[in-house]
């Protein structure tokens, strides 16, 4: 018992220092869409409460968990319980959000918190590289992961081809230019926190117009005289509205009922 006594602890507590404030921010808001994302019609698989707050845990610590293991350190989201208290806390939330009527409300509150989180988790994962320090590909790589790696783990759970390999709007693309900003202007002697918020506008800025524009990362060309068929996938953001059914189904915003008849979420 003495020994027990000695080791388990309840502190570790942080909340600044050391960029903690935005990786929590970012781990917060990542939670929150693991677990809107865990409802969506394209991948809830059944899930129960306690699936879907796993969904939020993943979503909200698996990129930051991946990020520091890479490097060779206890993930912080070990060492500090206000990782896992504020997404579980947001997990909640989500859940209570994700079971209530609106389903294209709760479309536009993910894309929103995804574009918010997005650069915060690859400033972290760029000053991370600096500090270990890793070269810059290095640093890039820590600034793609944290951000994306979370998603990753969504989606191969809920048996969805993982979002960073598939068409869709500018992602993975976003996670990198904001982390090479970040470096830029470090190394150009404004300052940490400078770096960080110039940064993130820009992620921030290129996010929000990839959405509202329906820009995408280009397909491959196909093989002379190999017919490439649109697959359907309508634009995201403000074109959403007033699409028909057939194109909110292939966006996931349509459920089957018992009679195969398609019928949207906000019906």
């Amino acid at each position: 018992m003495s020994v027990l006594a000695n080791t388990v602890t309840f502190g570790g507590w942080k909340f600044y220092g050391q960029f903690t404030t935005v990786d929590l921010i970012a781990a917060t808001t990542n939670a929150l869409n693991g677990a809107l994302l865990a409802r969506r019609p394209d991948h809830y698989r059944n899930f129960t409460v306690v699936g879907i707050l796993l969904m939020a845990l993943l979503g909200g610590l698996g990129g930051g968990i991946t990020r520091d293991i890479l490097v060779g350190e206890v993930p912080a989201a070990l060492t500090n319980p206000a990782y896992i208290t504020l997404a579980l806390a947001a997990g909640v939330v989500g859940y209570l959000i994700a079971y209530s009527s609106g389903q294209l409300f709760r479309e536009g509150l993910f894309q929103f918190m995804t574009s918010f989180s997005l650069p915060w988790y690859a400033i972290v994962g760029a000053q991370k590289g600096v500090d270990v320090p890793l070269p810059v590909l290095g640093a890039l790589f820590l600034a793609v992961v944290g951000p994306t790696a979370g998603r990753y783990y969504i989606d191969v759970t809920s048996g969805v081809t993982p979002k960073q390999f598939i068409r869709g709007e500018w992602f993975v693309a976003v996670a990198l230019l904001t982390g090479a900003v970040w470096i830029l202007v470090y190394w150009a002697g404004l300052g940490t926190w400078a770096a960080a918020g110039i940064a993130f506008v820009v992620g921030y800025t290129v996010r929000v117009a990839a959405l509202y524009r329906g820009w995408e990362e280009p397909l491959p060309k196909e093989p002379a005289g190999v017919h490439a068929h649109d697959d359907g996938r309508p634009l995201l953001g403000r074109k959403l509205k007033g699409k028909s059914r057939r194109e909110l189904h292939d966006l996931g915003l349509v459920v089957d009922t018992a009679d195969n008849n398609p019928v949207t979420a906000t019906d």
